[in-house]
């Protein structure tokens, strides 16, 4: 009896913790006397473009900066610049979209699957459109981020003339030997740990294979893995509780729904919303020539899209200019690991040539 009631009491703990972490209003931006700075911007929008409801988040210390449109991976991961601000609002506009499907724009009467990566393309180049108009950009910047990244090379092949460049974060190439690389790298550190002899015994029976599906055991232990060997999300996350689910409930700037429909999402979506139609793809053999420059962002110790491949694919790439900037203590997520370096790219090798 006593220990039920301590638990009930943790639960209720817990419950009244997150709840006083949902008030779901962005954080004005402050100077230094704490007034709001005026030409700041700072908002949580939902509208309908192209019949989808559409939620996204708009942060810029000035609103006349140039626009950064941000496409997510697997999940929006803007309520990580809670705990690791990445700059970019000092620099840009920035336009976090939650694509259909996904946290803001969670649609529970939306079969997720049936979200084709055509109708993704084409629905964010009409975002992209209505970012031009609403803030009179003759062009825009786009960041992608990981599975982002198979759509932001989509979106800029078919619609050059909305943007100034490209930059893309962990970006994809060819996601199924991607897979396998992850896969042999995981099988070979665990192979003679004997804390991870039950994961190791279950994974070698079903090995990643560049033939046939991705194996169901490996898409079960894939993230505890890479995080656990610290080539997942960031070098030093070592697992998704702690790293990811904990830090979306306490995310201050989503209300309880939102919360309830970041995870829905995920869990409608697995790993990526786009993922059965992506995995097969492999871009250094459908998109090689950009009218726009074209920048990859990549950690040397990023096993979720190799690093090795990403390089590759870049050196087939001909665009009117283009760079590859890797990041030493970084994983899947330098814009969240390594922030100031970012920033400093982007002014210095980036801004300076496209403006």
């Amino acid at each position: 009896m006593h220990v039920l009631l301590i638990m009930a009491g943790i639960t209720i703990g817990v419950f009244l913790l997150i709840l006083l972490k949902s008030p779901g209003t962005p954080k004005p931006f402050r100077d230094s006397s704490g007034k709001t700075i005026a030409e700041s911007i700072s908002t949580k929008e939902v509208l309908s473009i192209g019949g989808k409801k559409i939620g996204f988040f708009i942060k810029g210390k000035h609103v006349d900066n140039p626009i950064l449109l941000y496409l997510h991976g697997g999940m929006p991961d803007y309520f990580l610049t809670e705990r690791y601000p990445t700059g970019l609002d000092e620099i840009f506009t920035v336009v976090w979209l939650d694509q259909p499907g996904a946290g803001l724009s969670f649609d529970p009467d939306t079969i997720q699957k049936q979200i084709g990566i055509d109708t993704m393309v084409e629905f964010i180049g009409e975002f992209a459109n209505y970012l031009r108009d609403r803030f009179q950009q003759d062009k825009i910047y786009v960041m992608a981020h990981s599975g982002g990244t198979y759509l932001g090379i989509k979106v800029i092949e078919r619609y050059p003339e909305l943007f100034e460049a490209y930059m893309g974060v962990a970006q994809i190439s060819y996601q199924k030997l991607s897979e396998k690389m992850a896969y042999d790298y995981i099988v070979e550190q665990y192979r003679t740990n004997p804390k991870r002899k039950t994961v190791y015994g279950k994974l070698i029976l079903e090995p990643v294979d560049l033939v046939g599906p991705i194996p169901p055991v490996y898409t079960k232990y894939r993230d505890y893995a890479m995080h656990d060997l610290g080539v997942g999300t960031m070098r030093n996350m070592k697992n998704v509780i702690s790293g990811i689910f904990l830090p979306s409930l306490l995310f201050s700037e989503y209300s309880i729904s939102d919360k309830m429909n970041l995870w829905r999402g995920k869990a409608s979506s697995g790993i990526s919303v786009i993922w059965d139609e992506l995995i097969n793809h492999d871009l250094k053999q459908e998109s090689i020539s950009f009218d726009i420059p074209v920048y990859f962002f990549h950690g040397i110790f990023d096993y979720t899209c190799s690093y090795d491949l990403a390089r590759e694919y870049f050196e087939k790439i001909d665009a009117p200019d283009k760079g590859f900037y890797s990041f030493e203590n970084s994983a899947h997520s330098p814009i969240f690991e390594e922030p100031a370096k970012c920033v400093e790219v982007i002014v210095t090798n980036i801004l300076s040539r496209t403006r």
